[in-house]
């Protein structure tokens, strides 16, 4: 394990989206959002994506130098296609896009179709806040790994979603969450690091759980294993709700902009986002919105016990990881190294 730099992490990713062929906007885009997914503990989603991306690009699902075009614009909505680009450029566009049709009309909304992986939603619910609204966003994922409820196959995508709203005096408040009861890449990150699963997150085509995390994600991707829905396999413990909100997530994702089915396999994924603002301005006052989220926030916290609400655990990670360093495990360290080698770029990391 080592402890990298922001700085340096930053550098390394754009010297390799660089090399590729990403024109220089694009590969800071794509190092801001996936710099600050681990900054904020989401290991699953930040550097550890390289060597996923550099599968995309060498079938030619990634498309370094893409420009999206616009397919639809009206008042509050608009629909993008990403053309097979990076997926953290045509996030932030489609974000500050629905945020500034929010400012016009109170609220706007942005779908995008032929995107890629794009890394943590919270980021983009996040720039949404930061234009004073309130910012939801939901994905489709490329791979069907979660079972439907009564399902014993997978049929669907890990469907996450993320909302992030103003609260006065503090953070926002940012939910960021799957709805499967894990993410795929977490899955592989925890074998990365060498941690079990814990018993209930995958379990293979027996119904058998899994706890060893890579040996898990490369029957994932095989389609050979299964993520339990959010709440688990079955109805006793809610799993049927998990369910919903993954069709829900599906729908909004996909159906609006016109993407692809879970898991359709052709020459192009036509992987499918949905982004939506609303200006906090719009009700009552600017101010009714974070005023009541703070005062919500205090309300929770005022029983017995430590309460964190949604957002404190990535920013306490953000904080100290600031300080300290990005922990990057030796295995992730050398596949890094490995992308760099091959794709001409200098390995920076302990340089």
């Amino acid at each position: 394990m080592m402890l990298v730099s922001p700085e340096v992490l930053h550098e390394q990713i754009v010297a390799i989206l660089a090399a590729w062929g990403a024109p220089a906007h694009k590969a800071e885009a794509a190092a801001d959002v996936m710099v600050d997914t681990d900054l904020s503990g989401i290991d699953s989603h930040g550097v550890a994506m390289l060597q996923f991306y550099e599968e995309l690009r060498d079938s030619g699902r990634l498309v370094l130098d893409a420009e999206p075009e616009v397919l639809e614009d009206r008042h509050g909505f608009a629909v993008l296609d990403a053309r097979e680009g990076l997926g953290h450029p045509i996030a932030i566009e489609a974000m500050k896009t629905a945020a500034a049709k929010a400012k016009r009309s109170g609220i706007g909304a942005v779908a995008v179709r032929g995107s890629n992986h794009f890394g943590a939603l919270g980021y983009y619910a996040r720039l949404a806040v930061e234009e004073g609204c309130i910012g939801f966003v939901t994905t489709a994922t490329r791979t069907k790994v979660a079972s439907a409820t009564g399902g014993v196959s997978p049929v669907l995508g890990t469907n996450p979603l993320a909302f992030a709203a103003p609260a006065a005096g503090a953070e926002p408040l940012v939910v960021d969450m799957s709805t499967s009861v894990v993410a795929l890449n977490k899955v592989r990150a925890y074998g990365l690091r060498g941690k079990p699963l814990p018993s209930g997150w995958v379990i293979d085509s027996a119904g058998e759980p899994l706890t060893d995390g890579l040996e898990a994600y490369e029957l994932l991707r095989r389609g050979e294993a299964t993520i339990c829905a959010l709440g688990g396999a079955g109805t006793e413990n809610g799993g049927h709700k998990g369910f919903g909100l993954s069709l829900m997530v599906q729908i909004l994702s996909s159906a609006l902009a016109g993407a692809g089915q879970p898991g359709h396999e052709d020459d192009r994924d036509n992987l499918g986002h949905f982004f939506m603002a609303i200006d906090v301005s719009a009700g009552v006052s600017a101010e009714t919105v974070p005023s009541y989220v703070a005062e919500l926030i205090a309300n929770v916290r005022s029983g017995p016990g430590e309460v964190l609400v949604p957002g404190e655990p990535e920013e306490a990670s953000r904080r100290m990881r600031e300080a300290e360093g990005i922990p990057v495990p030796d295995a992730l360290l050398e596949g890094v190294r490995g992308v760099a080698e091959r794709a001409g770029a200098p390995f920076l990391i302990g340089a």
